[in-house]
């Protein structure tokens, strides 16, 4: 007869081990990066423009079109995922035709990321002349975090419990009202972990900004939307494999600062989650 509690044993043995198996190197890549890029990390590193073809010299600028990049997609891309998510949840119909869609957003979220630096390339800095700009790259970036957003709000916003729909129309609320006063607040911490994951992969991304926005070397800071800029992903691209005779440090202290500002992004949010999570009632 088979024994429960070793059964049980086991499965949580390759449970753990399969936990292992992922926490342990993302740890060593972590502890490598931290090791040989920390070093590299001073106040001209951070504040300083590249200098002596980006041998020395700082990151700057390359700091601050992330943070441009990443804003931008986010401006972009929150708004229209949340409309659409509502839009699904509480206003369209069981068809097929919402199906299909479903399946399709589902489907984008798995697109390669290159294919969306093609598509940014093609539709807005050839098609709608943009050129390559902070506003193609935004875009672009907010098209490839889009089906994600959508999908965690989707979810976020059927997890409310539908009596308190019920109740809020019972007493009179309109539809939009329920929503808004109603439904919203309680799928919030849902949404803003949708856009914690996103944000780190806007950051993170390279493919699409090669396309649409990335300069190789910049001496000064973009003054609009219409100018391109150096991002932090395309520029460690750069110093590892297209100049030589890089410092090691260097590298591994543009990763360093990569990792910091995604994490401190990621953190802010998480910060704005739980102070949501507290208010529930449920």
């Amino acid at each position: 007869m088979r024994n429960p509690h070793r059964s049980q044993k086991i499965a949580f043995f390759f449970l753990f081990l399969a936990t292992l198996l992922i926490v342990v190197p993302v740890g060593l890549i972590v502890v490598i990066i931290i090791q040989k890029g920390l070093p590299a990390i001073n106040w001209q590193f951070l504040s300083d423009i590249p200098r002596q073809g980006m041998r020395a010299g700082g990151i700057f600028p390359a700091i601050v079109g992330t943070m441009y990049l990443v804003t931008g997609a986010i401006v972009f891309a929150l708004p229209i995922g949340l409309l659409s998510a509502i839009y699904l949840s509480e206003y369209s119909k069981d068809n097929l035709l919402t199906r299909i869609i479903k399946l399709a957003i589902v489907n984008l979220a798995g697109v390669p990321s290159v294919v969306y630096g093609l598509f940014g390339l093609a539709l807005f800095v050839i098609f709608f002349k943009f050129g390559a700009s902070i506003l193609s790259g935004s875009l672009t970036l907010g098209i490839l975090i889009l089906p994600v957003i959508i999908t965690t709000s989707h979810e976020a916003l059927k997890s409310v419990p539908y009596s308190f729909r019920e109740v809020s129309l019972s007493l009179g609320a309109s539809k939009w009202q329920t929503v808004r006063h109603i439904v919203l607040p309680n799928a919030v911490p849902g949404i803003v972990t949708g856009t914690i994951l996103e944000i780190g992969r806007a950051a993170g991304e390279t493919a699409p900004i090669l396309f649409t926005v990335a300069a190789f070397y910049l001496t000064q800071l973009p003054k609009s939307i219409f100018d391109q800029t150096m991002a932090l992903p395309y520029h460690l691209y750069a110093i590892s494999t297209q100049v030589p005779n890089v410092d090691e440090k260097i590298r591994y202290g543009t990763a360093f600062v990569l990792l910091t500002l995604v994490l401190f992004m990621n953190l802010v949010a998480i910060i704005i989650r739980y102070k949501f999570r507290k208010r529930k009632k449920w």
